[in-house]
């Protein structure tokens, strides 16, 4: 499935311009590698939908540099083969200026060594510690945490506020879920709790009881969950209600996505679930969201961007990717490689809606951890949560 988004049209003929004009007006080309469908397809809906909107004002406002801004998405489905070969159309055939994406892990260990060899501007949204080295990817940088971080986060909510160290780890089998469960497992080991029970489990996997069963069997007392798939997620919240069994699960922001919702036999099934949040975009216990983000979902509203279905970290994370390319383009009035990438190592501070961003040319993991918070995940208002009991 491929998807186009053509940038507006500029009201006048080609014969009508001098050729250097000409060249000034080439739209700025920003490729999107998307799982728009699939098992991985929930986050990639949220940011599309602030890509769509970024796209959008950037271009209403007279573009970057005067460019507008045209985007070309693939839709990847989260199939890494898919990836790579849209990857190499986008670069090939597109000609693009930078990449956003892929949201998924699994994808972007794929794609990310291509863009690298082509030194391709790239901003992801992954979390796989590796996707972002200086060295290495010195063209990519990530608007969003590291493995590593969401580790710190949850590993503090459950050792340190929920007072457990009995805890089962389970995944997906997708690159990112066996990566991310492995340095779970890794981290919890390491800081002195005792992972009883590990597990990838296949998102599309009908029963997951038996897993369940196993995890409670050793004695977990806490259940960390790394997926995107909220069936997958869904399911294992019916199965615990079944089971009678009110253990937390606490992990990966989906755990809170507006789609599990419809998926759960009830409502109540809900409860006693954790999902990572940000603090850009989580109530506080005054039940107030930050100032800008509190404007920016005032916009969505005014915009019609339906927010109810999704995270609103999603829609504010893709927002700023478009922005952090844009605004690249527009400060140096070059959309070459060395121009955009050296913007970016020059941001030190970034104000974005999902985060305040830290770049630099030996840091390309531009969110702080202390950003990072545990939220109730059925309590979403307008795709924001309130924040875990226990912070002070």
């Amino acid at each position: 499935m491929a998807l186009t988004r053509r940038g507006f049209g500029l009201g006048v003929t080609a014969g009508a311009l001098a050729r250097p004009a000409l060249a000034a007006a080439e739209p700025l080309r920003i490729g999107y590698l998307a799982a728009l469908t699939g098992p991985a397809s929930a986050p990639t809906q949220g940011f599309h939908r602030g890509i769509d909107l970024s796209v959008e004002d950037v271009n209403a406002a007279g573009g970057a540099a005067g460019r507008q801004v045209e985007l070309i998405v693939r839709d990847t489905q989260g199939d890494p083969t898919k990836a790579v070969n849209a990857v190499q159309e986008l670069i090939g055939a597109q000609k693009v200026h930078a990449i956003i994406g892929p949201a998924n892990s699994g994808e972007a260990l794929a794609t990310t060594p291509i863009m690298a060899r082509f030194h391709m501007p790239n901003v992801d949204a992954c979390f796989v510690d590796s996707l972002i080295d200086t060295t290495k990817y010195p063209n990519a940088i990530r608007n969003a945490p590291t493995s590593t971080q969401l580790d710190d986060a949850t590993r503090h909510y459950v050792m340190n506020i929920l007072k457990q160290r009995d805890v089962a780890v389970m995944g997906d089998t997708t690159g990112y879920g066996t990566s991310a469960t492995a340095s779970s497992v890794a981290a919890f080991k390491a800081a002195g709790a005792n992972v009883v029970y590990q597990a990838q489990i296949d998102a599309t996997q009908p029963d997951v009881k038996p897993d369940l069963l196993r995890s409670q069997a050793a004695g977990a007392k806490v259940i960390v969950l790394w997926s995107v798939s909220t069936g997958m997620l869904a399911r294992l919240m019916n199965v615990r209600a079944q089971l009678g069994w009110n253990i937390p699960f606490v992990g990966h922001p989906t755990l809170g996505a507006g789609e599990i919702r419809d998926l759960l036999d009830k409502p109540a099934n809900w409860e006693n679930v954790f999902a990572l949040g940000f603090r850009n975009c989580t109530y506080e216990a005054t039940g107030k969201l930050p100032p800008r983000t509190a404007a920016f979902v005032e916009r969505l509203h005014a915009r019609k961007v339906g927010i109810a279905d999704t995270v609103l970290w999603w829609i504010a994370s893709g927002y700023d990717q478009v922005q952090l390319i844009a605004k690249a383009v527009a400060a140096t009035g070059s959309s070459s490689p060395d121009a955009i990438i050296g913007y970016w190592n020059n941001l030190n501070p970034y104000p974005g809606i999902y985060g305040n961003y830290r770049y630099s040319a030996q840091n390309h993991n531009g969110l702080p951890t202390d950003e990072i918070v545990m939220s109730l995940a059925n309590s979403a208002h307008d795709g924001a949560y309130t924040i875990a009991p226990g912070y002070g």
